[in-house]
């Protein structure tokens, strides 16, 4: 008997291309803290045109184009991507400390979250549940 599709899912996985892998792995890589766990360099050994990133339980996929591909530009717009966390603040304040320039923290529906945009304009949420007023916006006095 072939298992549900619900017995039988493991994990979504966002699956990017990019146009400049470099900075994608500047920005999910050294900015957010993700870990790369797989990769393809079928180039040279240093130079990766593929590969997965971990953080945690989640994951992504990214893929540098061939400068040949035609794609719709601008790119990434109308995809989001969002990321169940513990302490979404705790991320903006990292994130902060690194550099990076995510948008300010809001709640909604019943979520704090932080939105980036990456270097191919996709568009990467973290959030987290919490009891606070919805549209609240991040105060870093109140709310530490």
């Amino acid at each position: 008997m072939s298992p549900t599709l619900a017995q039988n899912l493991i994990q979504a996985v966002p699956f990017f291309q990019v146009r400049d892998m470099a900075k994608a792995l500047a920005f999910y890589v050294d900015g957010l803290g993700f870990e790369v766990t797989l990769k393809w360099t079928p180039d040279a050994p240093d130079r990766i045109r593929w590969c997965r990133l971990e953080a945690g339980r989640a994951a992504l996929m990214l893929q540098e184009l061939y400068p040949t591909s035609a794609l719709a530009e601008p790119r990434g717009v109308g995809v989001s991507v969002s990321f169940m966390c513990y302490d979404a603040l705790a991320i903006y304040r990292a994130a902060i400390a690194k550099g990076l320039a995510p948008q300010k923290p809001f709640v909604g529906n019943e979520l704090w979250v932080v939105s980036f945009s990456d270097p191919d304009s996709f568009k990467i949420d973290f959030t987290s549940l919490t009891d606070v007023a919805e549209d609240t916006e991040y105060d870093p006095v109140a709310h530490g």
